[in-house]
């Protein structure tokens, strides 16, 4: 009993410090992608570990359009972004890696991009706000979305980013309260944009890493007005930046091609490092006082988890055949998956590969715990594991999810099955004893009876 309410007190305290100190979120919420602390890890003990179409699901509601954003919840308010076509329905998305699913022109027809807010106790809309309408003006990877980036919340208002259209704030009832346009820009094979947006003690950070002017920014979120932006000496990516706080201070962390980097709440280089493979999704995190950060191109032969030390100076790059400096504690060279984030689950670090694999290492130091393993009936893999109750969970693309025993022996626990007619793409939210499942063209309310 004690245990869990010193645990209820910790989350809700980390949610108020990285969501800006707002009294409005509680330690039940999921207000931004992979939860208040970015990990995708819960401590509630009346999570669901098993479910089907007809086994432990509370609601469920179709959605129009195509997005790969996450939901997040606050409260009794579950809020997600699609964008819809006005006409016809955009090309079928192929599971699995692959070359060719680049499209060098948008389609030609018009289309709405839309946040939408459902009850989370019965799943039914309570407001659908279209934000932009026209025709796209960029094109897209076909395993992409127009609303790939995940809303934050601060308990009050929601923000929601389309990164070649605008950013905007809205009230929890649906209210537009400003926007900000942002120009279209080039990403790599024209793959479109995916990085969220982060909030922190009243400011929204966003990166565009693309291959006109990247930069990263900060933004006053009553305002909607630019507090600074820096320039990026980057090529396209797409991770999400996280905000790490510590003992020394806070910093911004972004994962590029060329380097990660590290600045300071007002746009200021901290340090960075080299080392990265060509292409980074995966967002960062933070446990057991260390900062993880992978970058995982299949192509590559580099394809490195770091785990960072706080307090780092100017270029920590690791030299040679070097696995570890002062300020990096471990790196394993050729470990990173490449569309998943990695997890921290007690005092190990899982790594989900897209084609169907896991590894396990010693989050402390890096050690194996154990090499590859193929997950039985997993196939393909592009949203980020999730972890409760001694279980990590993987969503593969095809609305199977896989419960894998915690701890240092790779066991299958068993597999959930959702129908879906589209792709699985997106990572869940939990809340209040929920798991908040978006699939391809549906949401899922999973709970206990």
């Amino acid at each position: 009993m004690f245990r869990q309410l010193r645990l209820d007190l910790f989350f809700l305290s980390m949610a108020a410090l990285i969501l800006g100190g707002s009294t409005r979120l509680s330690a039940e919420d999921w207000p931004q992608f992979r939860g208040p602390e970015s990990r995708g890890v819960s401590e509630a003990m009346e999570l669901p570990d098993r479910w089907s179409e007809t086994e432990n699901v509370v609601w469920k509601t179709p959605i129009a359009g195509r997005g790969w954003s996450s939901p997040i919840v606050v409260g009794e308010r579950l809020f997600l972004t699609t964008v819809t076509r006005n006409t016809g329905k955009p090309e079928d998305a192929k599971p699995g890696l692959y070359f060719g699913g680049n499209r060098e022109k948008p389609a030609d027809v018009p289309h709405a991009w839309k946040a939408i807010c459902l009850d989370r106790k019965s799943g039914k809309p309570l407001w659908e706000k279209t934000l932009h309408q026209g025709k796209p003006a960029t094109s897209r990877h076909i395993k992409n979305s127009y609303a790939s980036e995940t809303p934050v919340s601060d308990g009050e208002h929601l923000y929601v980013l389309f990164g070649d259209v605008g950013l905007y704030c809205l009230s929890v009832d649906g209210d537009l309260v400003w926007q900000k346009e942002l120009p279209p820009c080039k990403t790599r094979y024209d793959w479109g944009t995916a990085a969220s947006p982060v909030l922190h003690e009243g400011r929204l950070y966003l990166i565009s890493d693309n291959e006109d002017a990247s930069y990263l920014a900060a933004i006053d979120a009553k305002t909607g007005e630019q507090v600074w932006r820096v320039e990026r000496d980057e090529k396209s990516n797409w991770s999400t930046p996280f905000i790490w706080k510590h003992e020394l201070r806070t910093e911004i962390i972004t994962p590029g091609t060329g380097r990660i980097r590290s600045y300071d709440l007002d746009g200021k280089l901290l340090y960075e490092l080299s080392g990265c493979s060509s292409i980074t999704i995966a967002m960062p995190y933070a446990a057991h006082g260390l900062l993880y950060v992978s970058s995982g191109y299949v192509n590559d032969d580099m394809r490195p988890i770091f785990a960072i030390r706080p307090g780092a100076s100017g270029d920590i790059s690791l030299r040679g055949e070097a696995t570890s400096n002062e300020f990096i504690a471990w790196c394993q060279p050729k470990a990173a998956p490449y569309n998943p984030s990695t997890i921290v689950y007690g005092d190990q670090l899982y790594v989900l590969h897209d084609r169907g694999l896991m590894a396990s290492y010693d989050a402390l130091t890096g050690e194996v715990i154990y090499e590859k393993k193929r997950i039985p009936g997993g196939r393909s893999f592009t949203s980020s594991p999730w972890a409760y109750q001694g279980k990590i969970f993987c969503l593969n693309e095809f609305g199977k999810t896989l419960a894998i025993a915690a701890g240092p022996e790779f066991k299958l626990l068993q597999t959930n099955e959702l129908d879906s007619t589209e792709l699985c793409m997106t990572t869940p939210a939990i809340a209040d004893g929920q798991l908040i499942l978006r699939t391809g063209d549906a949401v899922y309310c999973i709970a206990k009876p």
